[in-house]
C-alpha cells in the first residue's frame, strides 16, 4: 500500500519537484560513499588496533561503541541543526566534525594511545550522524515521493561501493603480522613497544588522505547553491514534533528494526577478518580479500536490490532478504572452513538494502515529521555500539569462539523480518 500521497514537497526557489535536481542528488550521493568509507574502514581498525593495543574481543568493540554511541548522543542536535539551519548547513557541519576526527588519528597513532583513537572516533561518529540526519531524508524527498524508497536504494549503492574500496585501503593498514601472547611476553619493552607503534602508525596516511578528501567537499558544499526542500503532511496530522513523531506506529517499527539492522551489519563486518582467520583457516591479509568480497557483494546486492525494488514491493524484499540473512548466519554459526567465509560474504549481499529500505518505509507518508522521524531513525544507529559489544562478551564467553558469536546477528535478522512482514504498516497514534 502506497502512502506517499499523504506528504506534500515544496522546493524553495523551484516550481517543479523534479526540476533542476540532478546535481544536487549527485552531491550527496558523495555523502552516502565518504560515511561508507568511515564505517566499513571500522571492519579493518577493530583487528588492526586489537594487535597494536594487544585487547580481547570486547575491548575491540570499543571501536564501533566509540563511533555508533555518537549517533545516540548527535541525534537530537543533528535534528535540530538540520530543522534550524537546513539540509545544506547541516550537510557542511557534519563534513568538517568528520574531518576533525579523521585527522586527530595522526596523534593518536604518534601517542600509542587507544583513548585518543576511541575520542577521535567519537568525533567522526557525531560528523556522520549530521551527515546522515540531513542527508538521508534529503535524497528521499529530493524529487517524485512514490520513489523515494528506490532513490534512496540508489544512493545507499555508493554507500555500497565504499566496501570494496576500503578493503584495498585496508592492505595499506594490516601488516599482516601478528605475534602471540607467548611471543610478546618473550620481547623485550623495547621490542614490544616498537610492534605496537609501528603497528598503529600505519593508519595515519589512509586517514590523513581520507580527511583531506571530506575537506574538499565540505568546500564543494559551500560553493554550490542546493535547492532547500520543505515537506508538510496534506491531512494535517503531524506537527513535526520529535517526540510526536512516534505516534507513527511504522516510524517506531522502523527505529526498532534500525537499531538491530546496523547492530547486526556491525557484528558481521567487525568480526568478518577474524571469524576468516578462525573459522576458514585463512591467515590476516587472505582474510582481507574475502572482506573485499563481502563489499564487492554488497555492491552488487544494492544494484540489484534498487532494480528488484522497481517489481517488488520493498517491505516484501526485506522479509526475502531477511530470512536468507538467517539461514546463511546459521551457516557462519554450525559451518566449517570456507563455507564460513563464503557464508559471511553472502551476508552482504542480502544485507546491501536493509539500511534504506527501513528508513524509507520508516518516514513514507509522515508530512512534517520526516525531519524528527529521520533522527529517531539514525538514532537507532547506537545498535552499533550496543549489540557487536555484546557479541564480543559472547565470544569471550566462550574461549574466543568467534563462529558461536554470530548467533547475535541471526537474532537481528529475526527482528527485522518481523518489520518486513507486519511493523511497516502505516497507522497513527491518536
Amino acid at each position: 500500500m502506497n502512502h506517499t500521497n499523504e506528504t506534500e514537497v515544496t522546493i524553495e526557489g523551484g516550481n517543479s519537484p523534479g526540476k533542476n535536481l540532478l546535481l544536487p542528488f549527485i552531491l550527496v550521493i558523495s555523502l552516502f560513499f565518504l560515511w561508507g568509507m568511515a564505517h566499513n574502514l571500522d571492519s579493518v581498525l577493530i583487528p588492526h588496533l586489537k594487535k597494536a593495543f594487544n585487547l580481547n574481543n570486547s575491548e575491540s568493540t570499543l571501536i564501533d561503541t566509540s563511533i555508533f554511541f555518537a549517533y545516540f548522543l548527535m541525534a537530537i542536535p543533528a535534528g535540530i541543526i538540520l530543522k534550524k539551519w537546513g539540509y545544506k548547513v547541516s550537510m557542511i557541519t557534519g563534513l568538517l566534525t568528520f574531518a576533525i576526527g579523521a585527522f586527530l588519528f595522526v596523534p593518536a597513532a604518534n601517542e600509542l594511545s587507544y583513548i585518543t583513537f576511541l575520542i577521535a572516533l567519537f568525533i567522526i561518529g557525531c560528523g556522520l550522524t549530521i551527515l546522515e540526519t540531513s542527508a538521508n531524508p534529503y535524497a528521499a524527498v529530493l524529487g517524485d515521493p512514490a520513489k523515494s524508497t528506490f532513490r534512496l536504494n540508489l544512493a545507499a549503492t555508493f554507500n555500497g561501493l565504499a566496501a570494496p574500496v576500503s578493503a584495498f585501503v585496508g592492505t595499506f593498514i594490516l601488516s599482516g603480522k601478528s605475534h602471540s601472547q607467548d611471543e610478546l611476553a618473550a620481547m623485550t619493552d623495547v621490542a614490544r613497544n616498537a610492534y605496537f607503534l609501528q603497528e598503529a602508525s600505519t593508519v595515519k596516511l589512509p586517514y590523513i588522505i581520507l580527511g583531506t578528501v571530506v575537506v574538499l567537499v565540505a568546500l564543494l558544499f559551500c560553493f554550490m547553491k542546493l535547492p532547500e526542500i520543505k515537506t508538510k503532511s496534506i491531512d494535517g496530522e503531524a506537527k513535526g514534533s520529535f517526540f510526536g513523531a512516534l505516534k507513527h506506529k511504522h516510524l517506531r517499527w522502523a527505529v526498532i528494526a534500525q537499531f538491530f539492522y546496523v547492530g547486526a551489519q556491525v557484528c558481521v563486518t567487525s568480526f568478518f577478518i577474524r571469524a576468516a582467520q578462525q573459522g576458514g583457516g585463512f591467515d590476516e591479509l587472505t582474510a582481507l580479500k574475502f572482506l573485499a568480497l563481502y563489499g564487492t557483494l554488497f555492491l552488487v546486492g544494492r544494484f540489484v536490490g534498487t532494480f528488484l525494488l522497481r517489481f517488488i514491493a520493498s517491505q516484501k524484499l526485506l522479509s526475502i532478504y531477511a530470512v536468507v540473512a538467517a539461514l546463511l548466519s546459521l551457516v557462519a554459526i554450525f559451518g566449517e572452513g570456507s563455507y564460513v567465509v563464503y557464508a559471511l560474504g553472502g551476508l552482504g549481499f542480502f544485507m546491501s538494502i536493509m539500511f534504506p529500505t527501513i528508513f524509507g518505509l520508516g518516514i513514507e507518508g509522515i508530512g512534517d515529521d520526516t525531519k524528527p522521524g529521520s533522527s529517531w531513525l539514525i538514532m537507532a544507529i547506537v545498535g552499533g555500539a550496543v549489540i557487536p559489544f555484546l557479541m564480543g562478551m559472547l565470544i569471550d564467553h566462550y574461549g574466543d569462539n568467534i563462529q558461536i558469536g554470530y548467533s547475535v546477528p541471526f537474532v537481528c535478522y529475526l527482528v527485522i523480518l518481523y518489520f518486513g512482514i507486519s511493523g511497516y504498516k502505516i497507522s497513527v497514534k491518536r
